[in-house]
């Protein structure tokens, strides 16, 4: 039986125009609490998860969190950016054009704007691979069963993560899932998983606010 890793699928770094934490941090909290695998997927780049693939004493999937006109998506297991307010099939059509897996964050998350609109959720599900299920921050405990709910009446594996945008939020949400080896065997080893998370404080959604403030003075 392969050994079992503690896979925070969901994480922002001081790329992220709404986080601050280092790469370096990163690595050293995830080392703390025995998270062994993450996917980088900061907000409309690349550029971090990259970085932290080479950084990184353990695998690390290379993610971006899209916002397309629709909503965000993440694509997993990218080589190339995709720009950010394209239509929601165009970057779905640029993800799977690399070879790259589709999921949908935060589903159901009523407090988020950003989440996907739900006619454009039926519309893509045949290009769906995956749906996050848990997000810990994610206020309302309703929506996270809605995706778990949601991703079990399509058959369609279940991702969790933080959506850490500090250092002491990595953690609050991960897989336990068998070692995988490449795309097709995340997906079987997801299948395998056991979700596991809290929810984070609604403090938490501070710290974005006040990195968000600080990046624009810095463009003034």
């Amino acid at each position: 039986m392969n050994p079992l890793l503690k896979a925070d699928l969901h994480i922002h770094t001081a790329y992220s125009a709404d986080a601050v934490t280092s790469l370096q941090d990163i690595v050293a909290r995830c080392l703390k609490v025995g998270i062994n695998c993450i996917a980088v997927t900061d907000h409309n780049t690349i550029l971090g998860a990259l970085k932290m693939r080479e950084l990184a004493p353990f695998p690390v999937i290379v993610g971006e969190e899209i916002a397309t006109r629709s909503g965000e998506i993440i694509g997993y297991f990218l080589n190339e950016e995709i720009p950010a307010r394209l239509p929601a099939a165009e970057t779905i059509r640029r993800i799977k054009g690399q070879g790259g897996l589709v999921c949908i964050p935060h589903p159901f998350d009523r407090l988020r704007r950003a989440t996907i609109r739900r006619q454009e959720l039926m519309a893509l599900l045949p290009h769906i691979d995956i749906i996050e299920v848990f997000n810990s921050r994610v206020m309302l405990t309703n929506d996270n069963l809605r995706a778990r709910f949601f991703a079990l009446t399509y058959t369609l594996p279940g991702s969790a993560g933080s959506d850490a945008h500090t250092a002491a939020e990595i953690g609050n949400a991960f897989v336990q899932m068998p070692e995988f080896n490449d795309k097709e065997g995340f997906l079987h080893s997801l299948s395998q998983g056991v979700i596991m998370g809290e929810k984070a404080s609604p403090l938490v959604h501070l710290w974005s606010t006040w990195a968000r403030l600080e990046e624009r003075v810095k463009r003034l």
